[in-house]
This record gives C-alpha cells, sequence and structure tokens, in this order.
C-alpha cells in the first residue's frame, strides 16, 4: 500500500490547535483514495510544499506563485509520488533553482488543506499539502523559474510578511519557535 508512509507520517504529527481538522480530513482523505497522489483525481489530491531556509538558517524562501498571483512556500504535486518528502525536495530544488538542499527533518512540519480555483486547465480541487522543513546546503543564488513571479529570501525577525495567507504565516511562526 503506498499510501502507509504517509499515513505513519501523519499518525506521528502533533498538529496546532488549527491543524487538527486538517489532519483528520486529510487522513480520511488518503484512506479513501487509492489515486489520492495523482492529479487525475479531480476533486482534489496530495502535494508537498518546503518552508526552506537560506544555509544560514536566518532566512527563508517565498515565492510569487504565477498562476494564483499570492506568496507562497515552494512546493507542488506529486504526480503519483507516494514519496512525499522527495516531492518537497524535488520542487524545491525546481522552483529555487538550488540543487544543494536537504531535509532538516524527516517528520511533517506543516499541514494544510486548501482550494485551489478553477482555471482554463482544471475545475476548482483541494490540495491537501504536506509540509518539510528544508534547508540550502550550499552558496548557489537562487534563480527564479517561470512558476513564480519573484522569489524573495524573508528574514526570521521581519516585522511583516508579503502574504496574509494564514497557512504561510502559521510555518513562519512555527520556524520561531524551533532552534537549528
Amino acid at each position: 500500500m503506498i499510501r502507509k508512509h504517509l499515513l505513519l507520517l501523519l499518525q506521528d504529527y502533533q498538529p496546532t490547535d488549527e491543524e487538527k481538522e486538517a489532519k483528520e480530513r486529510m487522513i480520511q482523505f488518503i484512506q479513501q483514495h487509492e489515486n489520492c497522489f495523482e492529479r487525475s483525481l479531480q476533486k482534489g489530491h496530495i502535494t508537498a510544499s518546503a518552508w526552506l531556509l537560506h544555509k544560514s538558517s536566518d532566512k527563508a524562501l517565498l515565492m510569487h506563485h504565477t498562476k494564483l498571483d499570492k506568496w507562497f512556500q515552494l512546493g507542488g504535486h506529486c504526480d503519483g509520488d507516494p514519496h512525499v518528502l522527495q516531492v518537497a525536495l524535488k520542487e524545491a530544488q525546481e522552483e529555487s533553482g538550488i540543487s544543494h538542499i536537504q531535509a532538516v527533518s524527516n517528520e511533517i512540519f506543516d499541514i494544510d488543506i486548501h482550494l485551489i480555483p478553477k482555471n482554463q486547465k482544471e475545475p476548482a480541487h483541494y490540495h491537501y499539502d504536506v509540509r518539510f522543513l528544508l534547508q540550502v546546503m550550499s552558496e548557489e543564488q537562487v534563480q527564479q523559474n517561470n512558476e513564480s513571479k519573484e522569489l524573495r529570501w524573508i528574514d526570521k525577525y521581519s516585522p511583516q510578511l508579503p502574504t496574509q495567507e494564514r497557512s504561510v504565516i502559521r510555518m513562519f511562526e512555527k520556524w520561531h519557535r524551533i532552534t537549528l
């Protein structure tokens, strides 16, 4: 059962109060849909994201998403791959242009379920997003691709983020509570 690993990760995950409902919904979704990692599951699918830290640990990278026109963490579709941490690493590399990235932990950092609005290619659907804490391990510079309008390092002690998206703010707040 390819879903077993993710279900085990979710069972071990200790969500914040605001994530508790998402955790239960995500577990139910995975149990009900064998093809939960496939983009072809039109009601929704599992995605993987990264809260990507700079090598110095005092900055995190956000992207201004081209299609959604909002600031988010790096991440994307699993496209059938049930290894969500590997997907998060791959997406972080592709969207940042940085190849030397590694996981700070193999445990889930955050989860979120959010509605993606209808667009020209697909109907409205949910992303069941599993997020990991990753870190750049080199001096490489970011290189923007066509998925973003801009990439920006945000300082850990920044008084203001370029977004009001609660799930991004929640990851920012979690980052403040950990020491590396």
